[in-house]
């Protein structure tokens, strides 16, 4: 499938949220900046919640209509989505699940992103069918080589820097790192990890298709993701 990333992969984490309230404020808010692209990430292991949130966000920005195919799996219908009420057609976002491709599923997103210790792409691939996005997070070129070969849509790579974001962070890879994976794959190259207004044109210019990132959104979020679209662009 080929896909056309923005420069600017923003990352929604529960966890960066004392209410989910606040959670959605922001969501919306980054759509305002000018995301087109958001990945909504719950690490608490609580499948109720998640997915009660999940169907608030897809709720707060509209929904893609989606078909079943012969074996069940999702299939985009050939029409328009349909956008919130309060969202002009042009800022409706995609919105990318972390982990769950049966939440993935049943909150309707657009896709799902996996990382080294989930289902393998293609056991997600078989879950999400092949309308939907598919995703995943790589280390090292090795990992990269092995997601290269499967059917999923973009890779990520990192961390890039030291992140604060997970309890037990891969080594990082560094601007050496992400310049090696962009000679490795031809498919959209996403770089994660400690990624900032400060640092993210040098990961474009490594090679990176675009930035992941949660820590530098959130104070003031659209005036965050405006700044780093005006940086990026």
């Amino acid at each position: 499938m080929a896909i056309d990333f923005p420069r600017l992969y923003a990352i929604v984490d529960a966890a960066c949220f004392p209410e989910a309230a606040e959670m959605f404020t922001a969501a919306e808010q980054l759509v305002a900046g000018g995301c087109t692209l958001l990945q909504y990430r719950n690490k608490s292991g609580n499948a109720r919640v998640m997915l009660e949130q999940a169907r608030e966000l897809r709720k707060r920005f509209g929904s893609h209509p989606f078909a079943k195919d012969a074996k069940g799996r999702g299939t985009r219908v050939s029409r328009a989505r349909v956008p919130a009420p309060h969202l002009p057609a042009p800022h409706v976002p995609k919105i990318i699940m972390n982990d769950r491709a049966d939440l993935c599923l049943v909150a309707e997103f657009d896709g799902v992103h996996v990382g080294q210790d989930d289902l393998s792409p293609e056991s997600v691939r078989a879950i999400v069918g092949t309308s939907r996005w598919l995703g995943v997070s790589t280390h090292n070129p090795e990992q990269l080589q092995e997601a290269d070969r499967t059917s999923a849509d973009y890779l990520a790579i990192g961390p890039v820097f030291s992140t604060t974001s997970k309890d037990r962070p891969d080594p990082v890879v560094g601007l050496e790192g992400v310049r090696r994976a962009r000679q490795l794959t031809r498919k959209p190259l996403i770089a994660i990890g400690g990624i900032t207004r400060a640092n993210a044109a040098t990961v474009i210019e490594a090679g990176a298709d675009s930035v992941a990132v949660i820590s530098d959104l959130l104070l003031d979020p659209r005036k965050s993701a405006e700044e780093f679209f005006r940086i990026l662009r």
